[in-house]
């Protein structure tokens, strides 16, 4: 393990990297338990007012993530100063797109069910990182042999071609899985081969002319989301924490 991380994130630089995603997925969690304590009225932490206005985490996240990527362009790859910026960045980031969906609606929907849109963008933030982290690239990487570069551009073609269908995925309305495809192989793969939902581009464009197909789009989607909206909502409300009844759009009261 410790030779793998020297050879693949240290050498190439990417150790700043991994500190900004660990310090970004915490800080997302560490928010989540916190302000769902506050929303229960449990433990010590409450809302931070000044003046009798509520200031929203995104705010110190939008502070830290300031100073933390103007630290990191002039800190470099290496040291102490670059891994502190990426902690900093990375609990920044974590701050601002646990608020993602207020800064989209301009309306506290933190407790709504477009909040959960927050949710979604951290899973998809930490997913690409994670990628480009993991990613087996050769650059910055010293003395390969002729083994290791076959294998890393292996690895790249795959990830391209990878990525190729999670892009037809996507213009087919499958979102889900084509985030889940750069990653898994043949997710996307999947994705891809399966008809696309009723609103995509891919429907748009290509069901246009195709009734039959159109109607087995529809009936398909109906079906998938009846099946797994249960599921798809209890792993959300576990991550994020359950909405409040109440119209989206309408502000939620943080207790």
């Amino acid at each position: 393990m410790g030779h793998w991380l020297e050879r693949n994130i240290i050498e190439p630089g990417k150790l700043p990297l991994l500190l900004a995603l660990a310090a970004f997925v915490l800080t997302f969690l560490l928010t989540r338990v916190v302000t769902r304590m506050i929303r229960a009225g449990k433990g010590p932490f409450g809302n931070v007012k000044a003046g009798g206005m509520h200031i929203h985490h995104v705010v110190p996240g939008v502070v830290l993530s300031v100073v933390g990527g103007f630290g990191a362009v002039a800190s470099g790859q290496h040291g102490f100063g670059a891994g502190l910026c990426a902690v900093l960045f990375g609990m920044g980031a974590g701050l601002v797109l646990d608020e993602f969906a207020l800064i989209l609606h301009l309306d506290d929907v933190y407790w709504t069910e477009a909040g959960r849109q927050s949710v979604e963008v951290v899973v998809l933030t930490a997913a690409l990182v994670g990628l480009v982290l993991l990613g087996f690239l050769p650059f910055g990487v010293n003395d390969l042999s002729d083994e290791d570069v076959q294998n890393r551009g292996g690895a790249m073609l795959s990830v391209g071609v990878n990525f190729l269908f999670s892009l037809v995925a996507l213009s087919k309305g499958k979102a889900r899985m084509a985030v889940l495809g750069v990653i898994i192989p043949f997710v996307a793969l999947v994705g891809a081969l399966r008809l696309a939902r009723p609103a995509s581009p891919w429907s748009k464009r290509f069901y246009r002319r195709r009734p039959r197909t159109r109607s087995r789009s529809v009936l398909r989607a109906y079906r998938h989301d009846r099946r797994w909206a249960g599921p798809r909502r209890r792993v959300q409300d576990l991550i994020g924490g359950r909405p409040d009844p109440t119209p989206t759009g309408t502000p939620a009261v943080r207790r």
